[in-house]
């Protein structure tokens, strides 16, 4: 038995902040913004727009395109860094508002690689059993975002992508993923207050510490280094080769890093899923949101082989590979 993709689906909010619009907030340019990550535009929640909005209005685009209703899911599992709450988990607010009566619904945080590594477990789960697991990548990035701050505000965004992901006997599916992290370096991105070991307080709120902090030049190496290390890794134990990827749907983070891993894997451009100019990076969100938009444009056909790669904080990197 595999699992495959019998469905996608994803939702980005209204609102467009423009590089433009952000000229007028901070000190930065378009063209700086533009140069230096690729980014024109990006959407953000409405008020009272929470990530499990995003996530459901991206849930239910997945099950039309799967053709199945919300009481076939036997599971929903929400990548997200960004939930409504600390608890109860992002997922369960889903599970009620699709009316997914029979699905066991959990969160799963792994920042932006989160979407990737709910796939795995989604592919585990079918394997061992279930029929339909719904997997949604969502992130609501400017609750969480520094917009005094201008080497961080520029760049992420808000939006919701999502896959059902359900049993086959056929050779469609998902062939292997690759998941990794590395501790040691998890001050590179993080959001250092408002966890238990520095609580919301007066000071964290006074040193905007419940906001995201980048390290953005090590960030950088490490995320080229990592990508074509795990694109690599991931081809090789199916037997593949580069040549043989029909799509490559990498995490929308910036053009620059995305640009330096396609010509170290020798990549044509042809073959790139690039959207991070109209979104951002939207952390979990952002693959799922492109491989949509891949489908919905005639990208991936039947029988195309299609690659994702994701880093993020943790940090974590990872990657998956399947049969369409």
């Amino acid at each position: 038995m595999k699992a495959c993709i019998s469905g996608t689906g994803s939702y980005a909010p209204v609102k467009i902040l423009t590089n433009a619009d952000l000229e007028q907030m901070v000190a930065t340019s378009d063209e700086w913004i533009r140069e230096r990550t690729g980014i024109r535009e990006r959407r953000l929640a409405a008020t009272g727009e929470a990530c499990s909005d995003l996530a459901v209005q991206a849930g239910k685009r997945a099950l039309a395109s799967a053709g199945l209703m919300a009481t076939d899911l036997d599971m929903i599992l929400v990548a997200t860094c960004t939930g409504d709450y600390p608890l109860p988990a992002t997922a369960c607010l889903v599970q009620h508002q699709l009316g997914a009566t029979k699905a066991a619904a959990c969160d799963l945080s792994a920042a932006c690689c989160g979407f990737v590594y709910a796939l795995s477990i989604a592919d585990a789960y079918v394997k061992s059993g279930m029929q339909h697991v719904l997997v949604i990548g969502a992130e609501v990035m400017s609750a969480i975002t520094d917009w005094t701050d201008r080497n961080t505000c520029v760049l992420f965004g808000d939006g919701a992508g999502a896959v059902v992901v359900s049993a086959s006997d056929g050779e469609r599916g998902i062939l292997s993923t690759q998941l990794r992290s590395d501790g040691t370096l998890c001050e590179l991105i993080m959001v250092p207050g408002g966890g238990s070991r520095m609580p919301l307080s007066e000071k964290v709120v006074e040193e905007r510490l419940q906001y995201i902090k980048m390290k953005g030049n090590e960030t950088f190496k490490v995320a080229v280094r990592t990508l074509e290390e795990i694109a690599r890794t991931t081809l090789s134990a199916n037997n593949l080769r580069v040549e043989d990827v029909d799509l490559y749907v990498p995490h929308q983070a910036n053009i620059r890093i995305l640009k330096a891993v396609i010509e170290r894997l020798g990549l044509p451009v042809e073959k790139v899923l690039l959207n991070v100019d109209r979104y951002g990076n939207t952390s979990a969100a952002s693959i799922p949101i492109a491989l949509d938009e891949a489908v919905r444009e005639g990208r991936v056909k039947a029988g195309s082989l299609v690659m994702l790669g994701a880093f993020g904080a943790g940090l974590t990197w990872a990657s998956a590979v399947i049969r369409w």
